[in-house]
């Protein structure tokens, strides 16, 4: 039998250890002011960036201190301060994060910078570095292209951030459908996906439109974390706007504005008013003769032939033709009327190249239908990996299909060879490999079957 003198020691002990236990248990993680979830956004021009950062606690200050890299070691010579805005979730929890935001401005364009953020009192982030964008038009730069990657089954997540930390891209496009879902567990998924995608979009621009799978509580998720600059309206719209890299304009729209009309009509409208303001000036002789190719970059495909997807496979799809019954928006009547060369697409989460068509018409009756191609070119790729897992084809009625596959996980690349000459290669992973290449060329500013006389009302419906 135990005496009441051994056994005391033990029980202070058992407390003891009950204690630290109930301090650890009742520690809140989420009163965290430490930076995270760091990612880059292009600004009005090459000579600004924007540095957008989260924090799980109010802090006094948003600043990104920065410098140029140089033979005499790393300094942060110049300081910019920002704003923070808080988000609150619209979950059961009503979590809160606080969204940081500084713009970095008057930066050389093509210099290399290092950079770390957050709060002088509460802490800063790692150091990290990207390259301003050169200004000038003979620049070549490489593209990751992709759409529809999750947190769970991120297939292509490891070797993205090996490309982009060994130098071999020098911007992102995410064409939608982030996280699978931002929302989920009262935003927690969206704060592990823009962990993981960190030591990809710290270092470069990682620039985004709206997918289906950002559709909750408005989007307002998914606009509460990034910073997409629109450059007409000098304000951040994550849902439409355009930028330039080297010789190409991006125009990135929302094709969820078409599905989604329990938020709302009207922004159909504003969206596609600006879209023709903004392909109007990027039209104009002397923007057109610096940046001869202009993408489009949406969520949903056109032209798909997937089973069972919804619209894309069907002869009269909504991005296509326009609002049902009407035809009002219809988009592809603008990539004719302003030359776009290239629409960018997932939502399917497989690959697949089309060849040039329009209205529903394959124009490939030449030996190579991507040199000085008879009409734009779709490319659907969303097939880097998500929870969802890889969607299989069907049937392909039109005969648009050059090449598909549903049976291995992809990304795409794309690289400005010279000012009249594109390399389009579709990735497979985790081994590199490289599933599908073409050359695409145009020797002419605007394309030969661009109509810039053709009506913004022109109907495409067959």
């Amino acid at each position: 039998m135990f005496s009441r003198k051994m056994w005391m020691p033990g029980l202070c002990l058992l407390l003891s250890v009950s204690a630290t236990v109930a301090a650890l248990t009742d520690y809140d993680d989420e009163d965290y002011p430490q930076p995270e979830q760091i990612h880059l956004s292009l600004g009005a021009d090459e000579t600004q960036m924007i540095v957008t950062w989260v924090t799980q606690a109010p802090t006094n200050h948003s600043v990104v201190e920065y410098g140029l890299s140089g033979g005499s070691g790393l300094k942060f010579t110049r300081r910019a301060s920002g704003y923070s805005t808080l988000y609150q979730d619209f979950g059961s929890e009503r979590r809160k994060l606080y969204i940081h935001r500084a713009v970095l401005k008057k930066l050389i364009p093509g210099a290399m910078y290092y950079y770390h953020c957050g709060d002088p009192l509460d802490g800063w982030s790692a150091v990290y570095w990207f390259r301003a964008l050169p200004n000038d038009a003979n620049f070549k730069p490489s593209f990751l292209i992709y759409g529809d990657m999750g947190n769970k089954n991120g297939r292509a997540i490891a070797l993205l951030q090996s490309e982009v930390q060994n130098g071999k891209a020098d911007i992102v496009l995410h064409v939608g459908d982030l996280a699978y879902d931002m929302a989920d567990d009262n935003g927690r998924r969206g704060d592990e996906f823009m962990r993981q995608i960190e030591p990809i979009a710290a270092y470069v621009p990682y620039q985004v439109c709206p997918g289906n799978h950002e559709y909750h509580y408005n989007f307002s998720n998914y606009d509460a974390r990034f910073s997409m600059y629109n450059r007409q309206r000098k304000a951040i719209n994550n849902h439409y706007h355009s930028f330039n890299v080297g010789p190409v304009h991006i125009v990135s729209i929302s094709a969820e504005f078409y599905f989604f009309l329990h938020f709302g009509f009207e922004q159909i409208k504003y969206q596609f008013d600006w879209l023709v303001q903004d392909l109007t000036e990027a039209n104009e002789q002397e923007n057109r003769e610096k940046r001869p190719w202009i993408f489009l970059m949406a969520h949903r495909p056109m032209y798909c032939t997937n089973l069972g997807n919804g619209d894309c496979d069907r002869i009269n799809s909504i991005i296509r033709t326009g609002m049902p019954f009407t035809n009002n928006f219809a988009l592809e009547p603008l990539l004719k009327k302003f030359g776009v060369d290239i629409m960018w697409t997932g939502h399917q989460h497989s690959y697949e190249r089309l060849w040039p068509v329009f209205n529903a018409t394959v124009q490939n009756n030449k030996s190579e239908p991507y040199s000085n191609p008879d009409a734009p070119i779709h490319i659907v790729t969303g097939s880097p990996g998500c929870e969802e897992n890889l969607s299989p084809f069907g049937d392909d009625p039109l005969n648009v299909s050059a090449f598909r596959s549903s049976d291995v996980y992809t990304f795409s690349r794309l690289s400005v060879v010279r000012k009249t000459q594109l390399l389009f290669q579709q990735v497979a992973v985790p081994e590199g490999r490289v599933l599908d290449e073409i050359v695409i060329v145009k020797d002419t500013a605007y394309p030969t079957w661009q109509d810039p006389d053709m009506a913004l009302d022109a109907s495409v419906v067959q």
